[in-house]
């Protein structure tokens, strides 16, 4: 008989086992050093950090006197970048919220083929506003981009955010000092969906689920992955992260036949030794995760045939990284074929509870003696239901969501997709190429209610998304 252990290591993850230890020892030591009175993320204050106008501008020196590590970045410094392509439902929104944390002429769009109102959206806003000659695809935007508005010169840092990302207040004062740590030239944000918008069951269900898979996997995953002592991440996700810009001519954005760009530049980063990865957090930005179960497929299929495309260009190299990835790899397959055989486990050992003739069927016997032998309910409900409903509990709690308790177990069904989606992308991305041209879900702006018995002013998002609906 199989231990049901064994199946709950591969239902929560070997990958968090091991890097949920490594987040503890980080935590730990974050702790500790609060209690002996260390300054964090590089001994600057957060006003330092997040102020506009009393730090170096994008032309001052790259370190301090005595202090080689440390940038002194603000806000000044930091190029946003921001691709679309036919986002004039959100783009208005995610650059006001931007533009509430960075000067406005630090704000850069590049429109990549849009054919609705996303250019004039833009423009209104005031941003720099650029298109592509053509649908290129979001790494080529970005690399044309880049060059076109002469980022590497202007800026020391570049945000890359996409259209329907609304950056949180707060994000640029964690987030900046990580920089003056040593080796670290990219941090990584923190996301969280937008659950609060109004959705179907359906939709709920889709969001609650990727809520729950950024909550776990964020801590218990990347904050020991991007701990500076054992610094080894598969993804910078880019939908907010920033880079320094002085490493983006060394790294290959745009190589022919991915799908997505961000796994191949973190990949970039670390098998070309680039530096350091940091994340945190406290640098929150606010996505919309797709709200229909075509769009939730679509898009988890381009994550994961990203990530296997990613692989299948950058060859094993004897470091930590890759270590840590060939982890995840094989966790990723066995856990994707646990998931599938489950159900099938689960029916040859109901099937003879409801109708025992069928274990006169020779054929049926044989594999209901082979299944029973190994798993019985009792391994099914405390190696794999029990714990992954654990994992919806700890995420509704830290992220004080109780309404992912209701969804529960219908999360199963969810991994179940999940573990298809990726087993399904492994041999595609060796049996096919892609051109990175892309096409965003479905998106919805975020309402506004307007007190009863007042008038109602147009505010600058209400006014974009006027423009937008207008097809201007």
């Amino acid at each position: 008989m199989i231990p049901w252990w064994i199946l709950a290591v591969l239902v929560i993850g070997m990958n968090v086992s091991l890097w949920g230890v490594v987040g503890i020892l980080r935590l730990t030591e974050q702790m500790a050093g609060r209690l002996m009175g260390r300054p964090s993320a590089g001994g600057r204050s957060s006003r330092s950090a997040g102020g506009r106008r009393n730090g170096p501008g994008p032309g001052a020196a790259s370190g301090r006197a005595g202090h080689p590590d440390q940038l002194g970045l603000t806000v000044n410094d930091v190029a946003v970048l921001m691709p679309a392509h036919n986002e004039a439902a959100v783009i208005g929104e995610s650059l006001e919220a931007i533009m509430r944390l960075v000067p406005r002429g630090n704000v850069h769009v590049v429109s990549d083929g849009s054919t609705d109102a996303t250019i004039d959206i833009a423009k209104r806003s005031g941003a720099h506003v650029i298109a592509t000659s053509r649908n290129v695809g979001k790494a080529g935007a970005l690399q044309e981009a880049i060059r076109r508005f002469r980022l590497i010169e202007r800026f020391r840092v570049v945000l890359f955010l996409d259209a329907d990302t609304r950056i949180q207040p707060g994000y640029f004062t964690a987030a900046l000092p990580m920089f003056d740590r040593p080796g670290v030239v990219a941090v990584a944000g923190c996301v969280k969906t937008d659950y609060d918008r109004k959705l179907s069951l359906i939709g709920g269900l889709l969001v609650a689920h990727r809520l729950r898979i950024y909550g776990f996997g964020q801590r218990a995953l990347k904050f020991g992955q991007t701990w500076h002592r054992f610094n080894a991440t598969h993804i910078i996700p880019g939908f907010a992260s920033m880079y320094l810009t002085k490493i983006l001519p060394k790294i290959e954005m745009n190589p022919p036949g991915l799908v997505i760009e961000d796994f191949n530049m973190t990949f970039e980063v670390y098998q070309k030794r680039l530096g350091k990865v940091a994340f945190t957090t406290a640098a929150v930005a606010v996505t919309q995760d797709p709200e229909t179960f075509r769009d939730y497929v679509r898009q988890t299929k381009r994550w994961a045939l990203g990530l296997w495309q990613t692989v299948r260009r950058h060859p094993p190299r004897r470091n930590l990284f890759t270590a840590m990835l060939a982890l995840l790899l094989t966790e990723l397959v066995t856990s994707s074929i646990v998931f599938l055989l489950a159900p099938f486990v689960f029916l040859t050992l109901l099937i003879p509870e409801f109708a025992s003739q069928s274990l006169n069927m020779a054929w049926f016997a044989q594999v209901y003696d082979f299944v029973s032998d190994r798993v019985s309910f009792h391994t099914l409900l405390v190696g794999v239901v029990i714990p992954d409903y654990a994992v919806t509990c700890f995420v509704a709690l830290v992220e004080r969501r109780p309404r992912l308790l209701v969804y529960g177990f219908a999360f199963l069904f969810l991994r179940l997709v999940d573990a298809a989606i990726g087993l399904y992308t492994l041999p595609l991305a060796w049996l096919s190429k892609s051109d990175g041209r892309w096409k965003s879900p479905i998106r919805r702006a975020a309402t506004e209610s307007v007190p009863s018995g007042r008038e109602s002013v147009p505010s600058g998002r209400s006014a974009l998304r006027s423009a937008a609906n207008s097809g201007l």
